[in-house]
């Protein structure tokens, strides 16, 4: 690349570095740190919605599906549609009622307020759990796309790949520690304005432009890439079950529905976040992969996409566009990381100890969010595909949690042991099949059988309980 490009991306970075130590003096307590102050509006809150869900890991990851399978590879995104617009109408009226009656902080509070502190501490964990490992998807996702462009292969003596996890944990950390919730939403509207700037005004036009047009695209790549339907039932049914439910239980999604200023504007942001999903970025980032297959047909699928942007573009153009690849990789890694910290913090430091002083509690925020990012640093470290991580997080944290969210979300009546039970079985049950690498039968993914043990250890146990006070009585 040229040094312009170059210089773009460093700019870049600094400016990002410079939104979260300008919010670090602007934090007044942890409802400024973790929620924005309750008064965020639905054009920031949709941008970082679909930036945060999106992000890197999805973004590499869907180059790299496009890049093995076509068009057909967009469904992915498909799921995000669907799981924005069923929280807008399920989640959203009834959380906001309980939030403005308890001022609630994280999703774990949902869950406390139905089941009691136990139930929400384990949640925490699971959640808290699930987020390392999602932000670690998203550093391995950061590192991939800088190894690809702008890292030699050995800088300073250092594998390039280590030194690329490196630079992107170390710039994503800081700003995100310093600034918290604000600053990540707002630099996450900024971050995919670029992004869909980048990639529809200057990726997709340049790459079509550099290969004589569209019809030598076609020609190029075997004929299923253009349809649809190149992806099996399972497969759609494997991203259904892991995905969807997520907008149930993501912390990150929560932290923004607290932060909206009322009903009508977090609806407005979902309907929002879900059309910037499918079909905008699906498509896009679909058909890039495509053209990086033709480009580079022997290369790594989800590197093949990083490979493309720093062959085709004109000087100027590249670091724009790899800038606005690393801003959708940084405006998820700053949500989870941010999500993982505000489960450990409130939901278990300051249950465990309640009389610690706020500008106390901010500072330890501050740094648990670090020390996070460096356990996060290790975990991506330790894989090599970005998608796979990202799936195995999302797949842990649904399979625990989705059941009693459920039962909260609509007040059924049942028990903090059903809660409890239901969380611990279902997400160790897919945790396990996970690490022993399990093959279910017909390739259905371990989140299926997690959600299943989960559903029927709840209704067992809640039914035993009923049992035993109707005994009593």
């Amino acid at each position: 690349m040229h040094a312009v490009d170059y210089g773009i991306i460093a700019l870049y970075m600094l400016a990002v570095l410079a939104v979260g130590f300008y919010f670090l003096r602007r934090n007044e307590n942890r409802d400024d740190y973790y929620v924005g102050g309750r008064s965020m509006t639905a054009g920031h809150l949709g941008l970082s919605i679909a930036a945060t869900d999106v992000g890197g890991g999805f973004s590499i990851g869907l180059g790299g599906l496009g890049f093995v399978m076509g068009m057909s590879a967009s469904w992915l995104l498909f799921t995000g549609l669907i799981g924005a617009w069923l929280a807008a109408v399920i989640i959203i009226p009834r959380v906001k009622k309980f939030d403005a009656q308890e001022k609630l902080l994280t999703y774990p509070d949902l869950l406390r307020r139905s089941f009691g502190g136990r139930v929400a501490m384990v949640a925490a964990v699971i959640s808290g759990i699930g987020y390392l490992g999602f932000t670690g998807g998203q550093i391995l996702a950061g590192a991939k796309l800088a190894a690809s462009t702008i890292v030699p292969e050995q800088p300073f003596g250092m594998d390039g790949m280590l030194f690329s996890l490196l630079l992107m944990a170390g710039v994503m950390f800081l700003y995100t520690a310093a600034g918290g919730i604000k600053a990540v939403i707002y630099t996450d509207t900024v971050q995919w304005i670029i992004l869909l700037g980048g990639l529809l005004f200057l990726g997709v036009p340049f790459a079509i432009m550099d290969l004589g047009g569209f019809a030598e695209i076609e020609r190029q790549l075997p004929d299923h890439f253009f349809a649809f339907d190149n992806v099996s039932a399972v497969q759609l049914l494997n991203w259904f079950i892991t995905i969807i439910p997520i907008w149930f239980v993501g912390m990150t999604l929560y932290q923004r529905l607290y932060a909206a200023r009322d009903v009508r504007e977090a609806r407005r942001a979902w309907y929002f976040a879900g059309i910037l999903e499918y079909p905008i970025i699906a498509f896009l980032g679909a058909f890039l992969g495509m053209v990086s297959r033709v480009y580079f047909p022997e290369a790594e699928p989800e590197t093949g996409l990083p490979m493309l942007l720093k062959s085709t573009l004109p000087i100027g153009a590249t670091g724009i566009v790899i800038a606005s690849y690393f801003s959708a990789i940084m405006s998820t890694a700053d949500s989870c990381l941010i999500a993982s910290s505000g489960n450990f913090v409130n939901d278990i430091i300051e249950r465990l100890k309640p009389d610690i002083p706020q500008q106390r509690m901010m500072w330890i925020s501050r740094g648990v969010t670090l020390l996070i990012g460096i356990i996060t640093f290790i975990i991506a470290a330790s894989f090599e595909t970005v998608l796979e991580l990202i799936l195995h997080a999302y797949s842990f944290m649904v399979s625990g949690l989705f059941v009693p969210t459920l039962a909260a979300l609509f007040n059924l009546p049942s028990s903090r042991h059903a809660a409890m039970w239901s969380m611990v079985l279902g997400g160790s049950t897919t945790l396990l099949l996970l690490l022993l690498a399990v093959e279910l039968p017909g390739g259905i993914v371990p989140t299926a059988l997690g959600l299943l043990v989960s559903a029927a250890a709840f209704f067992l146990v809640n039914s035993l309980d009923r049992k035993n006070r109707t005994a009593v009585s």
